[in-house]
C-alpha cells in the first residue's frame, strides 16, 4: 500500500510528481563500529531509518545502549529518526513451554545474547519477556529523549504466535522484514561479498518491503556498512523508491496511534 502523501520527482515525470515507491530501512543493534557512518549516509542521502535497540556488546565495553553512545541516539533523535525496542538482553525466543500450572502464565524457553546471562538457557514468564522488552523502550526514551514506537523486533526475528500474543498483550507488536529485505550483513564475506549484496537487493526489493541491516555484525570481516548502504540508497531513489520509517507503514499506523507511539 502506497500512502497517497508520498510522492516523489521522477525523470518521467512531466506533469507533475508521480507515486514514489516507499519502502522502510530498519536497522539493529550491533557492535557500533560502523554507526557513525551509517549517521553520515544517512543524513547525507536525506534518510530516515527505524532503529531497534538492545543492550549489546560494543568495543568500549558499556554496551549500545550505555553511556558512551548515548549521544549518538540523542542526536539521531533529532535528526527525525525512530527508535523500538528489541529486547534489552538480545533474547532469543527458542521455544514454548507449558505454563507452570494449568490457565497459568505463557512461559517461554529464552536465550539472552547480552548481559548477566548471556548465553544461559532461560525459563521466562510473558510477564518477564514483557520486562525485558520495556526495559529497552524505556532505556531508549531516557538516552534519545523521545517516545519510542510500541513496537519490537525479536532477536533474529525468531517469534512463535504464543510469544507474539504476549507481547502485544503488553502493548508491543512485532515487526520482522520483507525476504528480499534481509540485507545480508550477517552472511560471511567469502560467500556473500558486499557487490553480491548489492546486486540482489538492488535486483529483489519491491514496494512496501521492510529492509532489515545491523550497526556493525562482529563475524563480517567485509562489513556493510557504508559499503553497501550508499550505493543501496542511491539506487533505489534511482528506481522511484522513497523511505519511510515505520510510523507511516500501513501495518502499524493504527497500532501506533492507538497505543500511545
Amino acid at each position: 500500500m502506497i500512502a497517497a502523501s508520498a510522492v516523489c520527482t521522477t525523470a518521467a515525470a512531466q506533469n507533475g510528481p508521480e507515486p514514489c515507491k516507499p519502502v522502510y530501512l530498519t536497522f539493529d543493534t550491533g557492535h557500533m563500529g560502523v554507526a557513525p557512518l551509517v549517521a553520515e549516509v544517512l543524513k547525507r542521502q536525506g534518510v530516515k531509518a527505524t532503529f531497534f535497540a538492545a543492550q549489546e556488546r560494543t568495543k568500549e565495553g558499556d554496551g549500545t545502549l550505555g553511556r558512551h553512545w548515548a549521544p549518538w541516539w540523542k542526536a539521531r533523535a533529532a535528526e527525525g529518526h525512530e527508535f523500538a525496542s528489541h529486547t534489552w538482553d538480545h533474547a532469543y525466543w527458542q521455544a514454548d513451554l507449558p505454563p507452570a500450572q494449568p490457565g497459568g502464565e505463557p512461559r517461554f524457553r529464552i536465550r539472552p545474547s547480552s548481559g548477566a546471562q548471556a548465553g544461559k538457557t532461560l525459563t521466562w514468564t510473558a510477564a518477564q519477556y514483557c520486562g525485558n522488552l520495556q526495559l529497552g523502550a524505556d532505556r531508549l526514551s531516557s538516552v534519545t529523549v523521545k517516545k519510542p514506537l510500541p513496537l519490537f523486533r525479536a532477536a533474529g526475528g525468531k517469534t512463535s504466535p504464543r510469544l507474539l500474543a504476549a507481547a502485544e498483550a503488553c502493548g508491543f507488536k512485532h515487526v520482522g522484514w520483507a525476504p528480499a529485505g534481509f540485507l545480508g550483513d550477517e552472511l560471511p564475506s567469502g560467500q556473500y561479498p558486499n557487490s553480491a549484496l548489492l546486486a540482489k537487493a538492488l535486483r529483489d526489493i519491491r514496494a512496501g518491503d521492510i529492509l532489515m541491516a545491523h550497526l556493525g555484525i562482529w563475524s563480517r570481516q567485509d562489513p556493510w556498512a557504508p559499503d553497501v548502504l550508499e550505493p543501496l540508497v542511491s539506487g533505489l531513489k534511482s528506481r522511484g523508491f522513497c523511505f519511510r520509517t515505520l510510523r507511516e507503514h500501513p501495518d502499524y499506523q493504527t497500532w501506533i496511534s492507538t497505543h500511545g507511539g
